[in-house]
C-alpha cells in the first residue's frame, strides 16, 4: 500500500511513478480528494461523539425538565454519531480502495517505459558457439528420458509435463543447490504452504492488474500461490519484528502453480511456460535505509547460482512498466537459450519497500521505541526453468549433456548425462 504521508507530502513524486509506470497519474488526486473526505468525516464524528460523552456526564447530575431536554439531546446526538460513524467508514473504505490502486513508488533511476525498455547492466560469461546443430531443451530432455509432455499433457492438460528419472535428479539438484546457497548466506530454509487467505494475496499485491494469473479455490476461497514470496510475506503478518541483528531472511521452496493468462501460443513447447514448477525463492525482511543494498545482495547471490550452473547471462534492470505492483525496483538474470537465439529470464529479485508490510502490518520497533513498516524484499535462486538452459548450453554433439561441476555433488559426482538406451 503507498504511504500516504509521502503521497500528501510529495504527490508529484507519486505522479510521475504513476507516468513512468505507464499508469494514471490523475489517480493521486483521486486519493488525496478521498483521503481529506476521510480525515473530515473522522473529524466531525470525533466531534459530535466528544460532544456526545459530555452531554452523558451533565445527564447523570440534571434533574427535571433540564434532565428531560438533555436526554432529547443526547438521543438526537446518539442518531448523529451513528449516521456519522457510518458515514466516516464509508469514506474511509473508498480512500482505501483507492489507495490500493497506485502502485509503489519506483526507485530513482529505474528505466521508465514498458517490457521492451529495460536497460542491460552486464554481460557475464561467452555464449558458446556450437559445431554441430543445436537440439532445443524439449528434444534432449526426451532423449534423455527425463521429461515427459505428451504424458503431462494426456494427464492434466496443456503446460503440464513430468520429470523423469535425471529430469527429476536434475531438478532436485538445482534447488538442494539453491538451498546450500541460502543457508550459506544466512537464510532460514522453509516449506511453504501453497494454498493461502485472499488477504495475503491480496496484501502482496497479486490481486491487481494480474489477479487472472492465479488460481482460485471458490469453495474455500484460497489461492494458489504462484510464489513461496506470497507465503513469506504473510508469514510475519501483524507481527512486530526486531530486526536490531539484521535483516530476517527466508528460504521458501515450493511449488508454484499460474494460470499463464494470456500468454497463450508463446513458449508452448517444452517446459519453459508451465502451470506447475517448483523454486526455491530468497524472502528479506529488512530495514527501510537498508533495503538498497540488500537487494543487490540478493542479485549477487543469483548471479553466484548461476555462475556454479556455468551459464551465460545477462543483467537487466526492469523497466517500470514492467514491475509488478509491490515493486520499486527489479533486477533480471537473463540466461542464453541456444536453440531460440535470444536471453530467457532465470531469476528476478525486487525491492519491494514498505508497500507490502503496510498491507500486510508487519512493523519493527525502532530504537526510539517507535513503529513503523519494515522493507520486504524477494527473489529467485533456482527454479524448475533453469533445466531448460542447463540441457541447452551444456548439450554435446551426441545427445548427452555435460554437468556443471558445481552441480556434481548433488548428481552423485554425474559428470555427463547420456541418452537413454
Amino acid at each position: 500500500m503507498i504511504d500516504l504521508r509521502l503521497l500528501r507530502e510529495d504527490p508529484d513524486l507519486v505522479r510521475a511513478s504513476q507516468v513512468a509506470r505507464g499508469d494514471d497519474p490523475h489517480l493521486v488526486d483521486e486519493v488525496l480528494d478521498a483521503d481529506a473526505r476521510r480525515r473530515s468525516a473522522l473529524t466531525e464524528f470525533e466531534t459530535v461523539r466528544a460532544e456526545q460523552k459530555s452531554l452523558g456526564k451533565l445527564v447523570a447530575k440534571a434533574q427535571g425538565d433540564e434532565k428531560h431536554a438533555l436526554l432529547t439531546r443526547a438521543k438526537h446526538l446518539a442518531e448523529q454519531v451513528k449516521a456519522l460513524q457510518s458515514d466516516a467508514d464509508a469514506a474511509e473504505a473508498h480512500a482505501t480502495e483507492l489507495s490500493r490502486r497506485i502502485s509503489n513508488v519506483v526507485e530513482d533511476g529505474v528505466p521508465p517505459g514498458g517490457e521492451n525498455d529495460y536497460v542491460v547492466l552486464k554481460h557475464v560469461g561467452e555464449v558458446r558457439d556450437f559445431d554441430f546443430p543445436v537440439r532445443d531443451h524439449l528434444a534432449l530432455g526426451e532423449g534423455l528420458a527425463a521429461i515427459d509432455t505428451e504424458r503431462g499433457a494426456k494427464v492434466s492438460g496443456a503446460r503440464f509435463y513430468y520429470l523423469t528419472g535425471i529430469g527429476a535428479r536434475l531438478e532436485l539438484a538445482l534447488l538442494n543447490a539453491a538451498v546450500d546457497k541460502a543457508l550459506g548466506a544466512g537464510f532460514t530454509p522453509v516449506i511453504t504452504p501453497t494454498l493461502v487467505k485472499p488477504e495475503v494475496m491480496a496484501g502482496t499485491g497479486f490481486l491487481g492488474a494480474h489477479a487472472d494469473e492465479v488460481y482460485h479455490l471458490p469453495a474455500d476461497d484460497l489461492y494458489l500461490v504462484g510464489t513461496s514470496e506470497v507465503a513469506l510475506a504473510g508469514f510475519h503478518m501483524g507481527e512486530i519484528l526486531d530486526l536490531s541483528a539484521g535483516p530476517k531472511r527466508y528460504a521458501g521452496w515450493s511449488a508454484c502453480y499460474r494460470r499463464e493468462a494470456g500468454s497463450y501460443g508463446k513458449d508452448t513447447r517444452g517446459i519453459i511456460r508451465v502451470h506447475q514448477f517448483h523454486k526455491v525463492e530468497a524472502f528479506a525482511y529488512t530495514t527501510v535505509e537498508d533495503a538498497y543494498d540488500e537487494h543487490r545482495r540478493i542479485l549477487g547471490w543469483q548471479e553466484e547460482m548461476l555462475a556454479l550452473a556455468e551459464l551465460p547471462y545477462r543483467v537487466i534492470d526492469t523497466a517500470a512498466g514492467d514491475l509488478g505492483s509491490s515493486a520499486a525496483r527489479k533486477f533480471d538474470c537473463e540466461a542464453w537459450l541456444p536453440s531460440q537465439e535470444r536471453y530467457l529470464e532465470l531469476t528476478s529479485t525486487s525491492n519491494c519497500t514498505t508497500f507490502q508490510a503496510r498491507r500486510l502490518g508487519v512493523r519493527e520497533r525502532t530504537a526510539d521505541g517507535s513503529m513503523r513498516p519494515v522493507a520486504t524484499l524477494n527473489g529467485t535462486l533456482a527454479t524448475t526453468r533453469w533445466i531448460v538452459a542447463l540441457l541447452e548450453n551444456h548439450q554435446q554433439a551426441d545427445g548427452s549433456v555435460r554437468v556443471p561441476a558445481g552441480l556434481r555433488p548433488y548428481l552423485g559426482g554425474l559428470e555427463v548425462l547420456e541418452p537413454a538406451r
